[in-house]
């Protein structure tokens, strides 16, 4: 993806804020444990937070955690359900935050969008000396069938190579470095991977993944074809077909520590 196609699928979420609010997934408390785990104190930033998903989990693990999100649509919305965390307008690249005055700063979902070569210095920028960088993704379990199935049937734009066990770990190994040449602000990454899941029927898995960038930089025909083969296929299956299914998934984490 070029910068022009990154920053036109990064900008893309404030139109269905609403509904990613209600739809997508929070992460594996487990997840965030083990991100956190290396981190000297509990001052957090989540870093992209979009409408609050790793914000409010952060909350529930007794984090001080203050939240970052360009989207004006996407922070309205974590206002909203988290009126109590400190929630301010910013991005990656520009962090309205002092030096050294966070432990740990998580990105859910968010770590691809940033460019490193800018974002990086920024982040060590506000990290403490030795401080934490840990990005988080829900993937989908493509070790389960039909979920495979799923992926073929919706294609890249709907579950890509980032959106799968296997192709997660690959495509986020070096995502802390710089794109062009700068020294890194990191150590050598972690990964580790923690079971997860997410209770749907046929048509609010339909939602969520409406909720993806590349169907939301699709055109609406294209769009609308692409969810009509999903819901087709959903409607095809026993485990999804009747009622309230578990979507099988893992939250992944890449952790690195600040130099």
């Amino acid at each position: 993806m070029d910068q022009d196609e990154r920053l036109l699928h990064s900008s893309s979420f404030g139109a269905a804020a609403v509904a990613y609010a209600e739809h997508r997934p929070d992460y594996a408390r487990a997840a965030v444990r083990w991100a956190l785990e290396p981190a000297s104190g509990p001052r957090v930033l989540d870093l992209g937070a979009g409408t609050g998903k790793l914000t409010a989990t952060l909350v529930a693990l007794g984090a001080e955690v203050v939240a970052v999100e360009p989207d004006s649509a996407m922070l309205t919305e974590l206002r909203r359900s988290l009126p109590a965390v400190r929630a301010l307008s910013g991005g990656a690249e520009a962090i309205p935050l002092p030096d050294a005055s966070v432990d740990a700063v998580l990105a859910g979902n968010a770590l691809h969008w940033f460019d490193m070569a800018v974002a990086g210095p920024e982040i060590a920028r506000v990290l403490a000396p030795g401080g934490i960088l840990a990005g988080l993704w829900n993937v989908m379990d493509d070790g389960v069938e039909w979920v495979s199935g799923l992926a073929r049937v919706g294609g890249s734009a709907v579950i890509g190579p980032r959106d799968t066990p296997a192709g997660w770990r690959a495509e986020t190994a070096d995502m802390h470095l710089p794109k062009s040449g700068e020294p890194a602000r990191f150590g050598s990454p972690e990964q580790a991977e923690f079971p997860h899941g997410q209770r749907r029927t046929a048509d609010s898995l339909v939602a969520t993944l409406a909720t993806r960038a590349g169907l939301l930089v699709m055109p609406e025909q294209e769009q609308e074809a692409t969810l009509g083969r999903i819901r087709a296929f959903l409607a095809s299956r026993p485990e999804t077909a009747r009622g309230e299914f578990t979507l099988p998934m893992r939250t992944g984490v890449l952790r690195v520590r600040r130099l």
